[in-house]
C-alpha cells in the first residue's frame, strides 16, 4: 500500500513538473500584446478590444491599457469585469488635446511598453493611435498596429485644425506596420478621400460582438414594456448615443414632431445616453417642439441594452459622421428594423429595404416617412426583423473577428 502511495505521489509530481515546464514554454513562446484604447467608456471600441482580449488564441498575451471615461460617459469597467479583464487605467489620456496630459500619458505608455516588452503594439481610435504609435516607436516595437473606429477628420473641429489631424495621420501611418478600416465605406473614405495611407496598407476587419443576448431577447419584450408603461398599440422609437453635436439629435426630435403631428398618441420616442448637450436637447425641445414633451423620453445610459431592445420596435441613428455604429448592429440583432443617416460605415451594416432604411439626406420629413411606413406595416416590420437578424448575427460574430486578427497577426509577424 504505500508503495502504491509512493508512486502515486511520484507520477503526481512528474505531472506537476510536465505541467509547470509546459506553462514555462508557452509563456517563452507567447507573443505579447500591448492593445491601446481611447478610455474605457462605453461604445463600439470597447466591444472590440474586450473580444479580442479575451477570445484570441492561447499564444497571445495579452496587456489592455485605456483612458477614463469623461463625467457624463458610462463606464465600461463592468464590461471587462464581466469577461474577467484587467485593465491598466491612464487617467491622463483623456479625450480633449492637452499638452501636459498627453505628455505624462505618452510617458506612461512607454513605461508599459519597457516593462511588458510588447512584440505587438495594437491601437485603437484617435487618441489612443497618436501616443500608442509615438510610444511604440520610441521603443522600437516590432508591429505597430491602428485600428479606425471612426475618424475625427470631419465634423468635429475647424477646418484647418482637420487638416493639420489628417496630415498628422499621414504621418504616423508611415511608422505604422498595418492598419485596420473596419468597413468597406471607412477604408474608401481613408484612403481616396483623406489619402492617409495606400490600399494594400489597409486591411478591413469589421467589428466583432458577443450577440447571444441580443438574438435571445424575445423574452424580454412583455415584462420591459410592461415596465417603461409602452401600450401594446404604441410602437416605441429609440436613438442611441452620446449626447453630443455629431450625433444630431435635433433631426431625431424634428422627425419625432413631425411623426406625432400625424398620429398623435401613437409613438413614443426614446433617448438613450448622456453628454455635454443634454440640457441644450432639453431646452430646445421646451422652447421649440413644448407638444411633443410627454411623449418623449431621457433614459440616461442603459447597461442592460438587450432587454431596452426588446421593447422597441424601431431603433433610428441621426449621425453627421460615424465608423461602424455599434447600436446599429446591435438593434438588429435583437430583430429591430433601424433607420439611418447615411455616413460613415452603415453602408455596410444596413441592408437598405432589407433590414431597415438608409436615408439620402438629414431631412426630418424623410426620418419621419420612414417611422410611419414601419408604424403602418406591420409585414414589413415583422420580415425587415427577421431579415436583420439573420444578417448580423455571423457577420458581425466575435468569432469572425479574431480569426480575421490572428490571420493580419500571422502574416505581420512572417514578415517582421
Amino acid at each position: 500500500m504505500q508503495i502504491l502511495q509512493l508512486v502515486a505521489k511520484a507520477l503526481v509530481q512528474i505531472h506537476t513538473t510536465f505541467q509547470q515546464e509546459n506553462m514555462v514554454n508557452e509563456k517563452e513562446n507567447s507573443i505579447k500584446v500591448l492593445r491601446i484604447i481611447n478610455r474605457f467608456n462605453l461604445g463600439g471600441p470597447i466591444f472590440n478590444v474586450t473580444m479580442l482580449t479575451k477570445y484570441l488564441p492561447p499564444v497571445y498575451q495579452t496587456t489592455l491599457v485605456g483612458g477614463s471615461p469623461l463625467a457624463q460617459e458610462q463606464s465600461a469597467i463592468y464590461i471587462l469585469d464581466e469577461y474577467l479583464i484587467n485593465g491598466i487605467v491612464i487617467p491622463e489620456m483623456t479625450r480633449k488635446i492637452s499638452f501636459i496630459g498627453d505628455l505624462v500619458a505618452l510617458y506612461k505608455l512607454i513605461k508599459i511598453i519597457k516593462i511588458e516588452q510588447p512584440t505587438i503594439v495594437h491601437t485603437h481610435a484617435s487618441k489612443a493611435g497618436s501616443l500608442g504609435r509615438i510610444a511604440a516607436k520610441l521603443m522600437g516595437v516590432k508591429i505597430i498596429v491602428h485600428t479606425f473606429h471612426g475618424n475625427v477628420f470631419s465634423g468635429y473641429f475647424n477646418g484647418f485644425i482637420s487638416n493639420l489631424l489628417v496630415k498628422f495621420e499621414r504621418h504616423l501611418a508611415k511608422s505604422s506596420s498595418a492598419i485596420i478600416a473596419i468597413s468597406e465605406q471607412q477604408k474608401k473614405e481613408l484612403v481616396n478621400t483623406y489619402r492617409i495611407a495606400k490600399s494594400e496598407k489597409i486591411h478591413i476587419i469589421p467589428l466583432g460582438f458577443d450577440l447571444t443576448k441580443f438574438l435571445q431577447n424575445d423574452t424580454y419584450r412583455i415584462s420591459t414594456r410592461k415596465r417603461l408603461a409602452i401600450e401594446n398599440e404604441i410602437i416605441a422609437v429609440s436613438l442611441v448615443g452620446r449626447i453630443t453635436a455629431i450625433k444630431n439629435h435635433a433631426l431625431f426630435i424634428e422627425a419625432a414632431a413631425i411623426t406625432l403631428k400625424q398620429h398623435p398618441d401613437k409613438f413614443k420616442f426614446y433617448i438613450v445616453g448622456d453628454g455635454e448637450l443634454k440640457q441644450d436637447l432639453v431646452h430646445y425641445i421646451k422652447t421649440q417642439f413644448p407638444s411633443i414633451i410627454p411623449h418623449i423620453i431621457f433614459t440616461s445610459w442603459i447597461k442592460d441594452m438587450e432587454q431596452f431592445y426588446s421593447a422597441m420596435d424601431i431603433v433610428c441613428l441621426t449621425s453627421k459622421n460615424e465608423g461602424t455604429p455599434v447600436t446599429l448592429i446591435e438593434a438588429q440583432a435583437a430583430g429591430k428594423p433601424v433607420i439611418s443617416t447615411n455616413v460613415g460605415g452603415v453602408v455596410d451594416v444596413v441592408k437598405n429595404l432589407e433590414t431597415g432604411f438608409i436615408m439620402e439626406g438629414f431631412d426630418p420629413n424623410e426620418l419621419s416617412k420612414h417611422m410611419i411606413n414601419l408604424y403602418l406595416n406591420e409585414h414589413l416590420r415583422t420580415k425587415m426583423s427577421q431579415n436583420a437578424r439573420n444578417f448580423v448575427k455571423d457577420q458581425f460574430s466575435y468569432r469572425r473577428l479574431v480569426n480575421d486578427m490572428d490571420k493580419l497577426y500571422k502574416s505581420l509577424l512572417s514578415n517582421a
